[in-house]
């Protein structure tokens, strides 16, 4: 069994990467391997196949109506950015993009976050470059700042539940880390984000996308989202058997497997309440960090990647380094404060 998952999981690392079919086909790909995982581990039961059904349900409706409110009154919401955007300056304006997003995220939720992100940057139609990174930037920000609290994304609402703490448990334990570093990949997103419209963007309008095409990306998305819940289920096995006992800080980069793996479902393995705080901490800002890493990582990732044509490639040769450095400089704060 162990040795059957080890080789899924070297091919959801490398295959989209490498394999161009695989790449144009993620969401196919990934539920092809989460039944595989399933299979594999002996978990691929009823329970599990209804579960798998009923878990993507509230995102693709939140996909799919936004998409729809989108295309009935794109006009006004392009008018309505497009003024913010030339009211405040530019490189201002996408600092505040990424930092908003990512506080906000915790009470309107990293999918809502996400839905606004892609109609920000559909608006703003900056290079290609330069969308990818503000995108990827924002994500991480979204990806973190949703944690704070229990209706921000899963993971948190796991955390909170599992060790039967209050609402505000999150954002006093991991806030003083979280806001910080939501602020300064605001920062960075100023710095390194070109604010200059494209040319070539700007003399082609913004297409409506059609009915059609907000069905498919709303399917495509409960498909990933049913993929990612049966590759948790299926790893489980694997989790339990090398990762439960670790210390900290070998769980910290361990957890970097949640860049293809649903963080939920490793915190939701991984966290118990007889747990100290500087573990939670560890185990945590891993899984949160390294989830914008790759586009499978997290919800938001996986939203803007598909609305915005981001392929698993152009995500990763910018999404990776990020979060080595991020994960780098964050395992050091964790050596010096809390160790």
């Amino acid at each position: 069994m162990i040795l059957g998952l080890t080789i899924i999981l070297i091919l959801v690392l490398f295959l989209p990467f490498t394999v161009g079919i695989v790449e144009k086909n993620l969401e196919a790909f990934l539920f092809v391997m989460g039944i595989l995982a399933a299979w594999v581990s002996h978990v691929l039961n009823g329970e599990l196949i209804t579960k798998a059904l009923v878990d993507p349900i509230h995102i693709t409706l939140a996909v799919l109506i936004a998409g729809l409110l989108f295309k009935w009154f794109q006009a006004s919401i392009e008018k309505g950015i497009l003024g913010m955007s030339r009211a405040i300056p530019s490189r201002l304006f996408i600092a505040l993009v990424v930092i908003v997003l990512g506080l906000i995220s915790s009470v309107i939720t990293a999918i809502i976050a996400a839905i606004v992100l892609v109609v920000i940057v559909s608006v703003l139609r900056l290079q290609r470059q330069s969308e990818i990174r503000l995108v990827i930037l924002a994500c991480f920000s979204i990806g973190l700042g949703a944690a704070l609290t229990p209706i921000g994304e899963p993971l948190s609402t796991i955390a909170v539940s599992k060790l039967n703490e209050d609402f505000f448990y999150l954002l006093e334990l991991i806030g003083p880390d979280v806001i910080p570093a939501v602020t300064l990949f605001g920062i960075l997103a100023a710095i390194i984000v070109n604010p200059a419209r494209s040319e070539e963007r700007l003399s082609a309008s913004l297409e409506a996308e059609s009915y059609p095409e907000i069905l498919i990306r709303a399917f495509k998305v409960y498909l990933f989202v049913m993929g990612l819940t049966l590759l948790g289920a299926g790893f489980e096995p694997f989790i339990e058997r090398y990762l439960l006992g670790l210390s900290p800080q070998i769980l910290y980069w361990i957890n970097m497997i949640s860049a293809i793996l649903d963080n939920a479902t490793l915190a939701a393995a991984e966290i118990s309440p007889q747990m100290s705080d500087t573990t939670l901490i560890s185990i945590l800002l891993g899984l949160l960090i390294s989830g914008g890493m790759l586009i499978p990582g997290n919800i938001p990732n996986i939203i803007a990647a598909g609305k915005l044509n981001i392929t698993s490639r152009e995500w990763a040769r910018f999404g990776v380094p990020v979060g080595l450095i991020a994960m780098v400089l964050y395992f050091i704060i964790i050596l010096i404060f809390y160790v």
